[in-house]
């Protein structure tokens, strides 16, 4: 099923009555976001808030928030066709006329794709010049955040020079009435287009949209390759040509958004943004960024205003995120056909881990894959890589690691790459945008059994607490790293630890391996390869570190990384006295957002 606008899927949703409507009054500052997390945290519904204090219009949130939303909303078209398009493309060559005949659905489909011109649309029902965009229903969702940030926007620009469009979601904290910040991280398509406009002291016209077709959302932000059109995707997705209205602003508006905010994003204009508490689970900090200037507003006469929240996994964005990976994963052997399979795990924020299976048909081809994808698009944003040749369900951390560790050799298959760019929001590395990557080859057949308990006589000073993660790591409890930075190469060398391939130091091991999801989150988004990776020995080879197992990474906290995102405890307290109050006639559960799907 395909749905023309938020409105579609959210009847949808009521027919299967996994929506909610809240009627009681709520604050937009902190008591919204922390209803979210609990019920998201218990897999619970779409959230309706009727009354929110301060602002014009309804809200709605957890959208996605759920694997099965998530697939209902998107529908199964997109992998289908995508499955079918990459068969065809291993089976139409050499092209016969009984071959183009077989393939002639995926003619009528391509045929389908496109943009519907109208010159009316439900989004320009009502069009002002008399920009509120404090009346709008924006989040602030937790403590430290910088002020409300509309946090579902679909940030829609063009080249300057007519090469192509973007469609991604940018976060945008809201400054005043009439003017946002316009978070363009690095390696962003909208980032690009407003770098050549700024060259040539020229104004970016900005469109934003909120709500729209559940298509539109997926397409922007699917990692494409730079001017690959995300409308073209929406459309594609949608199984249909999007309408789109013209004749209001510099660019045409998606007919089925809820609102479109026109404006433009001034040259060489910046203003502090943030913090913000983001998807890796920690705040992100202040810096300045451009400043987006809202001269119009559209929306429709009964418009409701999307909004999702971030932070510890797994949110909402987390279902969206995998199920963007399943989709794309039919196009791989197609684009890089040395790669057989790849994973992003998105409990490290997608950005910190990945895994994939390649081919090895010469001698270190897979060093061919790991640079590929290491240099393609957002996946250039990668810092930590486990390579394969071997086939090894992905998805599945443990049984992934486990089988690199029995295949490596760390003399001549680990590899760290120093004083690179990292995400933006990946704040282990010296300085904001830049970091190191490590890549960790496991291939061929195993070449040692990997020890499944832990027994030692001794331990090293201070060190009171060894947990098994999985066959061949263990998690140490060591002290805070303020007290002791360097006990990572005390520990490293400790030959307790000889017979196992990766040691892991800890703030804490028991929360630590609790589960595969502790373990990622708590380890991947706190250490830099080039910082805090040691070995229990190491020497230059050819230029290249050859390191000696046992390989230790220190994922202790460092001082000055941002804080772990908490709610506050007035807030806490306050929806869990009025749970009653916000779902009087329906059982919605309330989880534990602290925890989420950690622990």
């Amino acid at each position: 099923m395909s749905f023309p606008d938020l409105g579609a899927f959210l009847a949808s949703l009521r027919r299967a009555q996994d929506v909610v409507t809240i009627d009681v009054p709520v604050d937009p500052h902190l008591e919204v976001a922390e209803i979210h997390r609990r019920v998201i945290a218990a897999g619970g519904p779409a959230l309706v808030f009727r009354r929110v204090t301060g602002a014009d219009f309804p809200l709605v949130t957890n959208l996605f928030g759920t694997r099965r939303r998530a697939e209902l909303a998107f529908g199964p078209r997109p992998l289908a066709f995508i499955t079918r398009l990459a068969s065809l493309a291993q089976t139409l060559l050499p092209p016969t006329p009984r071959k183009l005949w077989q393939a002639r659905d995926i003619g009528r489909d391509l045929l389908s794709i496109g943009l519907k011109r109208r010159s009316r649309g439900s989004v320009s029902e009502v069009m002002s010049d008399q920009v509120r965009l404090d009346r709008l229903p924006a989040l602030t969702t937790w403590p430290d955040d910088g002020g409300p940030f509309i946090t579902l926007p679909l940030v829609y620009t063009e080249h300057p020079d007519g090469h192509g469009h973007n469609l991604g979601i940018y976060r945008l904290q809201v400054h005043d009435r009439q003017s946002t910040g316009m978070h363009w991280q690095i390696g962003k398509g909208g980032g690009f287009h407003y770098k050549v406009a700024e060259s040539r002291n020229q104004p970016l016209p900005v469109t934003v949209f909120l709500g729209g077709p559940p298509a539109l959302t997926l397409a922007a932000v699917a990692p494409l390759p730079e001017n690959v059109p995300e409308l073209m995707l929406a459309s594609l997705i949608a199984g249909t040509r999007l309408p789109v209205v013209e004749g209001h602003g510099p660019h045409p508006l998606v007919a089925g958004a809820e609102f479109a905010l026109i404006g433009e994003v001034a040259p060489h204009v910046r203003r502090r943004e943030g913090p913000f508490g983001d998807h890796y689970g920690y705040y992100s900090l202040q810096h300045d960024y451009p400043v987006f200037t809202v001269r119009r507003v559209a929306h429709r006469r009964d418009a409701i205003f999307p909004a999702t929240v971030v932070g510890k996994p797994r949110q909402e964005d987390f279902f969206i995120g995998d199920l963007l990976q399943e989709l794309l994963a039919p196009l791989f052997p197609l684009v890089m056909p040395s790669v057989e399979r790849l994973w992003s795990y998105g409990e490290t924020g997608y950005h910190a881990l990945a895994g994939a299976v390649v081919k090895q048909r010469y001698h270190r081809e897979a060093m061919v894959s790991a640079f590929r994808l290491l240099g393609e698009g957002q996946l250039s944003l990668t810092k930590f890589l486990l390579v394969t040749d071997q086939s090894v369900e992905l998805r599945d951390f443990r049984a992934t690691l486990e089988h690199v560790l029995a295949r490596t050799h760390p003399e001549t298959d680990l590899y760290v790459f120093a004083n690179l760019s990292m995400d933006t929001l990946d704040y282990t590395g010296p300085a904001v945008n830049e970091g190191s990557k490590g890549v960790w080859l496991g291939l061929g057949d195993p070449v040692r059994e990997l020890p499944r308990a832990f027994i030692a006589s001794t331990l090293p000073r201070d060190i009171s607490e060894v947990r098994v993660f999985c066959r061949g790591c263990l998690v140490v409890t060591a002290p805070p790293y303020a007290d002791e930075p360097d006990v990572a190469q005390r520990i490293a060398t400790h030959p307790a630890f000889a017979d196992w391939p990766l040691v892991v130091v800890s703030d804490d091991a028991a929360r630590a391996t609790r589960s595969a999801t502790n373990f990622l989150w708590t380890t991947f988004t706190r250490f830099e390869p080039a910082a805090d990776l040691f070995a229990a020995g190491s020497r230059l080879v050819r230029h290249h570190i050859a390191y000696q197992a046992p390989v230790l990474i220190d994922a202790r906290m460092k001082p000055w990384y941002p804080r772990e995102l908490s709610c506050r405890d007035d807030v806490a307290q306050t929806v869990s006295r009025r749970w009653r109050e916000y779902f009087p006639d329906q059982l919605v559960e309330m989880g534990d957002s602290e925890r989420g799907h950690l622990d």
